[in-house]
């Protein structure tokens, strides 16, 4: 896995401890729009999501990768899938 990846399951791991954790570099399938940076897709189980709506779960993780995610960041596009434990992967 890319550095990238192994930052983003880092902070991922110390912020939710999640039970599961995908991290997916999707960038190869954009090649060639213009854009400079990595798309990444996450899958993250974790009890930090609970009573928590999509939104706020999206805010949660976001607010993780804002260095990573502004104008000279590293990250393009963050596609976030944010679950309690229980709650269905598809």
């Amino acid at each position: 896995m890319s550095t990238l990846g192994e930052l983003i399951q880092t902070k991922l791991r110390e912020a939710f401890a999640p039970t599961h954790l995908e991290v997916h570099d999707d960038s190869a399938s954009h090649a060639g729009h213009g854009a400079a940076g990595a798309h990444v897709r996450i899958v993250v189980v974790s009890a930090a999501f609970e009573g928590k709506s999509a939104l706020q779960r999206h805010r949660m993780v976001n607010a993780l990768f804002r260095e990573e995610l502004s104008d000279t960041g590293h990250i393009h596009a963050l596609q976030v899938t944010a679950k309690a434990p229980g709650e269905s992967l598809s």
